[in-house]
């Protein structure tokens, strides 16, 4: 018997992103041509664009203007905390049960958006820090995301208000996470969280986790030799420590150091040996190889914001709240195609599921959501001019 053949299409992924946006963020019609599933369209059109509202509002023949979307959109929008809830929520939305049953690796990082203007109502809205892409000025957001192959989701979303301690953002993140089931049994943490207060409250709130050392002290270079932790970057050999950090206040924390020694064999023009060098509290691995491959997932998160950037509206309104929902929407629509994936495009196989890319690429599923704009509104591929058009043009 011929096997049963489904198929996947764009009116379906279309439909399912609208209404799982709409169902958490609950937007409500603004005119009767400006409804909220108009402006969920005009939103995904410019998502999968990596443009502006303005600019798919220009570019679909048959859309709203540009100020009506705008207008619709402001008039719709919750409060910051609120709209944050909201997405959290959303981001909830596609996780599997089986995510809640056990304790998963959770990778946790801190994303900047540069940004060139003034604060909206608050000074405490632009996070400083040091300078990217012409600016020292961000939008600054934190996430929690499972490190798990075949279901790696963000689960947690929060913004970071300048000046805000680390240790509130990891535990606000954690708790957001704890909220929709997802307890960790590792934490994997950039180095920007390396330090007292954060290696504390994990400590004291019993969270393993893995991070890389940022030296302090006299370097190897300098003379009288290295001190501190650049201590570690002297060794030759793989091999484990202690250490115990030290901060302006006088706090300190111990923690256990673990160091991978391997070959630079010419990458960045170098030879001889490299130390990397990291932290962990709360489990015991095996080697100083495991340490090194256990951290390297944590860069599945770095995919999930360079996938995030590639969904990203873009925008120069000064409202966070809109800058929010735009970063909110790029990580829900990341989250729709992990889930199809695992959930409808996954081949079955005994001893887990085989996840195969190349039935659904993020880029084509983007691709998706614009054609459908287009179909629904019409492309408007006019442009004005100046004088006739030649009749060289012409025919």
């Amino acid at each position: 018997m011929r096997p049963n053949h489904h198929t996947l299409d764009r009116r379906q992924v279309h439909r399912a992103a609208a209404d799982h946006l709409q169902a958490h963020l609950k937007f409500k019609d603004y005119k009767r041509k400006t409804s909220a599933p108009v402006l969920w369209s005009l939103l995904l059109a410019a998502a999968a664009r990596i443009t502006s509202l303005s600019d798919a509002c220009g570019r679909l023949r048959d859309a709203p203007s540009d100020e009506t979307a705008r207008k619709a959109l402001l008039a719709t929008l919750p409060g910051y905390a609120e709209l944050q809830r909201r997405l959290n929520a959303a981001l909830a939305g596609h996780l599997p049960r089986a995510l809640r049953r056990h304790r998963q690796r959770l990778a946790i990082d801190l994303t900047l958006i540069p940004y060139h203007g003034e604060p909206f109502a608050d000074v405490e809205e632009v996070y400083r820090a040091q300078a990217k892409d012409g600016t020292s000025h961000f939008h600054a957001y934190a996430t929690a995301y499972v490190v798990r192959k075949g279901q790696r989701y963000t689960v947690a979303l929060t913004g970071v208000p300048k000046g805000e301690p680390l240790k509130e953002v990891v535990r606000r993140l954690l708790r957001q996470a704890a909220s929709v089931g997802i307890r960790p049994r590792l934490l994997l943490l950039d180095r920007g969280f390396y330090g007292v207060a954060v290696v504390r409250y994990l400590q004291a709130a019993r969270y393993p986790f893995l991070m890389p050392v940022v030296c302090h002290g006299r370097s190897p270079k300098q003379p009288g030799g290295p001190t501190g932790s650049y201590v570690f970057r002297t060794w030759k050999r793989s091999g484990w420590a202690e250490y115990t950090l030290t901060d302006a206040r006088k706090r300190t924390a111990t923690v256990s150091i673990c160091v991978k020694c391997r070959n630079y064999r010419g990458q960045w023009k170098r030879r001889g040996r490299q130390p990397l060098v990291y932290a962990y509290w709360g489990y015991r691995p095996p080697s100083p190889d495991s340490v090194f491959a256990t951290y390297r997932l944590r860069f599945g998160i770095e995919t999930s914001y360079r996938q995030m950037h590639e969904g990203r509206i873009r925008t120069t309104t000064r409202r966070p709240a809109v800058r929010l929902l735009y970063v909110g929407i790029a990580l829900v629509l990341r989250n729709l195609w992990v889930w199809l994936h695992y959930t409808l495009l996954a081949l079955p196989r005994r001893g887990g599921r085989v996840i195969l890319l190349e039935r659904l690429r993020w880029e084509t599923l983007l691709l998706w959501l614009l054609h459908m704009a287009e179909e629904t509104f019409g492309v408007a591929d006019t442009a004005f001019t100046e004088r006739a058009v030649p009749y060289e043009l012409a025919v």
